[in-house]
């Protein structure tokens, strides 16, 4: 009993401390100093650092999607929504999640890599002592880039796979093009727009808050280091996967569609 009081004290108290990061991250971000070429340098690392790997990942998702929907509504005789289900299902659910997954194994782990390195060689106790906030400093950016650079991917990477669904579509399995952008439309009504925008600013702050804190939290040496970038990524993972439930099924909710 000793033993599960002592672990429950610690989860509480690092959620405390993971709150407190959260909170004093955002209200960094509309106070002084602005630290616009920190943000601009996170921005390009998290941006163009993630780009090709997501636009790879993106187009084989978009092909291999495309192909199983077809082959199964071919069954059926409903190929002409083949790119209304593939829209769908890349805007409002594969798209977001997967951008995510991508930000967090490529920039996440970075993040708490990059932290937990200036941690052990005592740099943000240096800061401190020379008067400068490290939350301001290295949080703040970090989230800010991943609010705006999240969202950003993830729209290219849905583009990028509605194309790789429609090569398949009329190409492999000889549909017509005017066909599958004209049953893709369906995407456009709000309750997927709502999906698509609302996930990706919602893990874009989760994988960089979750990461940053478990990269200031690293303890001990290589080994310390290991385990911080490794729990970024995965708690980042659980998160995604748990929050992406809970929108969709909120989002259900809210047009009455459950």
């Amino acid at each position: 009993m000793h033993t599960i009081n002592t672990r429950l004290k610690t989860i509480f108290s690092e959620l405390q401390q993971y709150y407190h990061l959260c909170l004093n991250s955002v209200i960094g971000i509309f106070k002084r100093p602005f630290y616009f070429r920190d943000v601009v340098e996170q921005m390009e690392y998290t941006g163009s650092g993630t780009l090709g790997i997501l636009v790879l990942v993106f187009l084989f998702i978009g092909m291999a999607l495309s192909i199983q929907i077809a082959a199964e509504f071919q069954v059926m005789g409903f190929q002409m929504y083949t790119g209304r289900v593939v829209g769908i299902a890349v805007i409002s659910e594969i798209g977001p999640v997967c951008a995510a997954l991508v930000f967090a194994g490529r920039t996440g782990s970075g993040m708490a890599s990059e932290l937990g390195s200036m941690v052990q060689k005592n740099q943000i106790d240096t800061m401190r002592v020379f008067g400068m906030d490290p939350v301001k400093k290295l949080i703040t950016p970090r989230i800010l880039s991943a609010l705006i650079m999240v969202p950003a991917l993830t729209i290219i990477g849905d583009l990028i796979s509605i194309l790789g669904g429609l090569y398949t579509t009329t190409v492999v399995n000889n549909q017509s093009s005017a066909v599958y952008w004209d049953s893709i439309r369906v995407v456009l009504e709000p309750r997927y727009m709502i999906a698509g925008i609302t996930k990706p600013l919602l893990f874009g702050f989760i994988i960089a808050s979750i990461s940053c804190y478990s990269g200031l939290s690293t303890k001990g040496g290589a080994s310390g280091l290991k385990i911080s970038t490794t729990n970024a990524f995965v708690l980042s993972t659980i998160m995604i996967i748990v929050v992406n439930f809970m929108v969709t099924k909120l989002l259900l909710i809210l047009f009455g569609y459950s």
